[in-house]
């Protein structure tokens, strides 16, 4: 399994990716997906309530923050540490991951849908790799960057692909719930997900270099969220 050295990996990766992996990454992270990602909203229905978020220039900064400051930063982190991770260094992982989520509904968003990505996956592209890294992550509840990013690694989907494809698949989802909530049109969610997209990689390329020391976040609304 390669490892990629730095920023310049992401290019190099994302020229280098095989179909095989490129079909994975599209199905593991379509919003059909069997792990309930439409069930949940990141806190966003409390700022569409509170005014925070009612507009589409006010959901797009809303997500800003949150990929910069927020989850997206974090989880950015824990993905490529759990991507290099096995044995006990990736259950550790896992559960750093989980004692850093701030509150109980957000604990349950991200490990509800890392056990049931991790269940998925397992059943229908059998792997002898992931099925290691689910022994070694047995009896924890499962944030959803550590099973996504276990999951990559055990098919050789490399790091820069994978973890840009899960941030955007993040940020899809949340404008998905801005546009059922505020509501806001179709076209304009499809304007936000395209205007941060080049966000999602910046956060993506600046992870790759960070260590678990660098955990944490400043997106305290979307957190009381």
């Amino acid at each position: 399994m390669a490892e990629l050295g730095g920023p310049a990996a992401f290019e190099v990766s994302e020229a280098l990716l095989a179909p095989a992996a490129l079909q994975k990454l599209t199905t593991w992270l379509s919003p059909s997906f069997p792990v309930g990602s439409y069930t949940y909203s990141h806190g966003l229905e409390w700022a569409i309530e509170d005014g925070s978020a009612t507009t589409p220039d006010a959901l797009q900064t809303w997500l800003v923050a949150i990929l910069r400051h927020g989850a997206g930063h974090s989880d950015a982190i824990v993905f490529c540490h759990a991507w290099r991770g096995r044995g006990t260094v990736l259950r550790h992982i896992a559960e750093l991951a989980a004692a850093f989520q701030p509150s109980r509904e957000r604990h349950l968003e991200s490990t509800a849908q890392g056990n049931a990505f991790l269940e998925a996956v397992r059943a229908a592209w059998p792997n002898r790799a992931l099925d290691e890294a689910a022994t070694a992550l047995a009896g924890l509840a499962v944030p959803y960057p550590v099973a996504v990013a276990a999951a990559a690694a055990a098919h050789d989907i490399p790091l820069a692909p994978a973890l840009t494809a899960t941030l955007t698949a993040f940020v899809a989802n949340i404008v998905s719930a801005g546009v059922r909530a505020i509501p806001i049109g179709q076209s304009a969610g499809q304007k936000i997900i395209a205007a941060l997209a080049p966000v999602a990689v910046e956060v993506a390329q600046a992870s790759e270099g960070l260590t678990l020391d660098d955990l944490g976040g400043a997106a305290l609304r979307a957190d009381i969220g």
